[in-house]
């Protein structure tokens, strides 16, 4: 049996890291990580729901200036890393 790895390409913290079909989001509860993601996760159900979860919270004033997910780093990390793309 293999693991599977996040396909989360890594933490990043300039906007010069986001290579093209990925973009990046924040990640956190208090103190928030940048992660640069693939564009295919959009079109995930769970994906989704964590973005609606984050319009519910932020609107769409995010503080961080860019997608901001209001969960803990392992959940975030666990979810994403069951999508098959």
């Amino acid at each position: 049996m293999a693991i599977r790895v996040p396909r989360i390409i890594k933490k990043s913290s300039t906007s010069l890291d986001v290579p093209k079909g990925h973009f990046a989001v924040y990640v956190g509860e208090q103190q928030k990580k940048r992660f640069v993601i693939p564009i295919s996760y959009l079109s995930q159900p769970s994906f989704q729901d964590l973005l609606s979860q984050a319009e519910e919270e932020f609107s769409f004033n995010h503080p961080m200036g860019g997608i901001t997910i209001p969960c803990r780093e392992d959940i975030f990390i666990d979810i994403t890393s069951q999508f098959r793309i």
